[in-house]
Parts: structure tokens; sequence; C-alpha cells
């Protein structure tokens, strides 16, 4: 699982990811997603190149995103494949992240 991460205007923090969010993923990049979720303000989260998403994948983006939301902020993800949005959605995730496929709507929501 890879991540990379952008600073943009307005204090939005994107973040990349590409890969499986799978077990092994997630634990590649828990620890720097939940330092994101405890620093920033307003995160996007591009899921574009993620493949597959798991339980424990899941996991790694509530954690930071409750952080988030315990001090006002807020997060969105942008650009499910099918697969990865079906689950996204099956397990309510959806409801508290909101899910985006289009890029300026996703910037704008976190506005």
């Amino acid at each position: 699982m890879g991540i990379a991460v952008e600073e943009l205007a307005g204090g939005i923090t994107k973040v990349i990811l590409d890969g499986s969010l799978d077990i092994a993923g997630a634990a590649a990049i828990d620890l720097r997603m939940n330092l994101i979720g405890g620093s920033s303000k307003a995160v996007l989260v591009d899921v574009k190149q993620v493949s597959f998403i798991g339980s424990m994948g899941l996991r790694t983006l509530i954690q930071p995103a409750r952080a988030l939301f315990s001090r006002g902020g807020k997060m969105v993800i942008y650009g499910p494949q099918p697969l990865v949005e079906n689950v996204l959605t099956m397990s309510g995730i959806h409801t508290m992240i909101p899910i985006y496929h289009d890029y300026d709507t996703a910037l704008a929501a976190l506005q």
C-alpha cells in the first residue's frame, strides 16, 4: 500500500492511497493516517488507485476521521472504484465520510 500526502490551499490535506487496503496495506499506512487525522483540519482521501478494501482498511479510514470530527474537522473520500465504493456503502462508512466522484465537489465539501 502506497501513501502520498499533499498540502493544498485552504488547509486541506490530500492523501493519495495506492494498492490494497487489506490487513497488510492497512498496517503499512495506519500510523501515518492517524497522524494526519490528529493534525489536519480537512482531509481529502483519494482512493482512485485502491483496488480492495477490507475491515482493517475501513478502520484505517474511520480512526482518523473520528479524530478530525472531534476537533470540528472534515474528511471526504474521492474517486473509489465500484468494488471499493460497494464496501464503503455496505459498511455504512459513507454516512460518516462522504464519497465524491467529482474532484471539485470533493474539495468544495471541505471548505
